[in-house]
């Protein structure tokens, strides 16, 4: 489906001026999409887009592990409340022993933000022994602080609820039952060859290409609760387009209404569980989305963004790592694309952008 070009003219502007190589997009309701497009090369001077790529969702698996988690709870495998010293007893005695499942998902668990672990602790058991070192930044549930940490720790605890490993339980409770067949941790063979390159890393020495960007989640083999998923822009419709319609195929109801609502009300930001609610100032989508909406967004320059009211998903799909991480210009196109998506029915009509407006 081509793309207006007010969507891919804006995207097509970006890439010129060197932001990323490589874009994917897509807008829809749950009746299906109503705008989709790719384009650039896999890397510069690499091969042009087909749209079957595998990106990189960086911290976008957040919130897909954090449906894993949900779904394990929905089965009575564990609780919100259960406190971390019930399901990893390592934490038993710790500072954080009495930090819940639901603290984890909402980030307020006191838990720091992304911290360079793999730095000084460069096995998995190390970098793991160095998660649990780590001091709390805020006592829990007293503030949100964003933390790859916990989410770290969300996937160690999904494994014990579900009894097989992270990668086994996110492909038989979020990939499989909505036919996702590219979503998967560290892709292997053709799939790996077939993805976005990210950043030239130069603690790995060369351009990253099919293997996770995040360096913590290196050391952990690839598969962790904070980073590690990859996917083409097809399953990342599908995802929005179940969630668009209330969690169909994933979550009840009832499980549906409590990811999504708010669960940081008076706070310092809004935070559903596993995904980041709309703030009314300095939102990553800016101010186009509804009150009510969440979403999440990736270090890659990946995102995906769900707005009930209106009744859309928003996806964007970019590497602006590449082939270095300087993105300060990213931003501007990434709340530009929201603000057009969101009106794309209003106003399909094109219209000049620039760097400075959304």
């Amino acid at each position: 489906m081509s793309a207006p070009p007010d969507l891919r003219d804006l995207l097509d502007e970006a890439r010129r001026h060197k932001l990323f190589s490589a874009a994917a997009w897509s807008t829809g309701t749950a009746d299906g999409i109503l705008d989709s497009g790719h384009l650039g090369t896999r890397r510069w001077d690499g091969p042009e887009l087909d749209g079957t790529e595998l990106w990189d969702l960086a911290s976008v698996t957040k919130p897909v592990v954090g449906l894993a988690v949900l779904a394990l709870a929905e089965r009575g495998a564990l609780s919100l409340t259960d406190p971390l010293e019930d399901l990893l007893p390592d934490y038993r005695g710790t500072d954080k022993a009495r930090i819940t499942v639901g603290q984890l998902l909402a980030h307020t668990s006191g838990l720091p933000g992304s911290t360079p672990l793999y730095r000084d602790h460069p096995t998995r058991r190390e970098l793991l022994d160095g998660v649990r070192a780590l001091p709390l930044a805020t006592r829990p549930g007293t503030a949100v602080w964003y933390s790859s940490a916990g989410f770290i720790l969300l996937g160690l605890l999904a494994e014990v609820a579900g009894g097989q490993p992270l990668d086994i339980l996110v492909t038989q409770l979020v990939a499989e039952p909505l036919g996702l067949t590219g979503l998967a941790f560290a892709p292997r063979g053709e799939g790996r060859e077939h993805a976005v390159s990210t950043e030239h890393c130069d603690w790995r020495g060369h351009v990253v290409t099919g293997e996770v960007h995040d360096e913590n989640a290196v050391v952990l083999g690839g598969i962790a609760g904070h980073a590690g998923l990859f996917a083409p822009l097809g399953d990342l419709e599908r995802l929005g387009t179940a969630l668009v319609r209330g969690g169909d195929g994933l979550l009840g109801p009832a499980a549906y209404t409590q990811m999504t609502k708010c669960h940081t009300e008076g706070l310092n930001l809004r935070r559903c569980l596993g995904w980041q609610g709309q703030d009314p100032v300095a939102s990553p989508v800016g101010g186009a989305m509804g009150a009510d909406s969440y979403g999440h967004t990736g270090f890659t320059g990946t995102s995906l963004w769900v707005d009930p009211a209106a009744g859309r998903f928003h996806v964007l799909l970019t590497n602006r790592v590449h082939p270095r991480r300087d993105g300060r210009r990213f931003p501007a196109v990434r709340r530009a694309f929201h603000h057009r998506a969101a009106r794309l029915s209003a106003s399909p009509q094109p219209r000049s952008w620039s760097w400075s407006q959304p």
